[in-house]
């Protein structure tokens, strides 16, 4: 009788349905209290003014070559800039390597989600639009790779090319648990450390903005090299049909990578160091100009 009276404590379940907040906010803590990494002699941190539907201070890495074939790394959610250091620090020669914290994350400033993939990847244009420096690749990790698709279709005469690394690009593939949703109001939301928090509302959003996207998609007419892991349980393999079926204006380069998982940027730098070095190959040579260090 005592566990049946249990059972029908409103108390108890409200435990229960907090107990997975409140372990993400003890661990959320526990991140927010570690040092962000700032800059090394293989990576310089630094920042530029851009304006998308907000002004943002768009913090990024940069290393390598400065005068090399810039390739413009855009992270998944959640995550930062630095998920991309150990191919920053491997940069090949005639390579300079930026890796952007998106706006939400990591020293990007203000900090709040942006939910929109036309914003987040609008944000980027100060990057991408250097005429003194050629043509970038961009290269998107999950939900990276939905916004250098979109990227693509704002910036195309200045983009060389885009690599979808795992990407989310198929809205019928997304699906939102009852936990994310309960996870993105008040008092679950305050549990949560701001990269998480804004993690879950950029995911509750996805799908309606991938269909926002879908129409655009046959307007990228610059090289795309998907490359996709089989093993993929975050973002499923799948994603790489819709992208072959509605990648209409160009043919993609489709990389199969058996067996592996979807965290391509720490598993598989190789192949992905290979597909940008293919990538930059097809490219037209373009003479750079010199800059002075920022």
């Amino acid at each position: 009788m005592r566990i049946l009276a249990i059972l029908k404590s409103k108390k108890f379940w409200c435990c229960l349905l907090a107990l997975p907040f409140l372990l993400v906010g003890c661990a959320s803590a526990y991140i927010s209290m570690q040092p962000r990494f700032d800059h090394d002699e293989f990576a310089m941190r630094r920042a530029v003014a851009t304006k998308a539907e907000e002004l943002y201070q768009l913090s990024y890495l940069e290393g390598g070559a400065p005068t090399g074939q810039r390739v413009i790394f855009v992270h998944g959610t959640p995550g930062d800039s630095s998920d991309w250091y150990d191919m920053l620090k491997n940069a090949p020669d005639g390579f300079q390597f930026i890796a952007v914290d998106r706006p939400g994350f990591g020293q990007t400033r203000p900090d709040r989600a942006q939910t929109s993939i036309m914003a987040q990847a609008q944000a980027l244009g100060p990057l991408i639009t250097m005429p003194e420096r050629g043509k970038p690749i961009l290269v998107g990790h999950s939900l990276g790779g939905p916004i250098v698709a979109a990227a693509a279709t704002l910036y195309g005469d200045k983009v060389g090319g885009i690599i979808i690394a795992a990407g989310a690009l198929d809205p019928d593939l997304e699906e939102v648990m009852w936990i994310q949703r309960l996870g993105a109001v008040p008092p679950f939301s305050w549990l949560l450390q701001r990269e998480l928090r804004n993690a879950n509302l950029e995911l509750i959003g996805l799908e309606d903005e991938l269909r926002a996207l879908e129409p655009r998609l046959k307007n990228i007419h610059v090289p795309v090299t998907i490359v996709h892991g089989t093993a993929d349980e975050l973002v499923p393999y799948a994603n790489t049909d819709y992208m072959l079926r509605e990648f209409t204006d160009t043919v993609p380069k489709l990389v199969t990578l058996e067996g592996t998982n979807h965290f391509l940027p720490w598993n598989a730098r190789g192949a992905l160091l290979d597909a940008i070095t293919d990538m930059a190959s097809r490219l037209p040579a373009t003479r750079l100009v010199p800059v002075q260090s920022r």
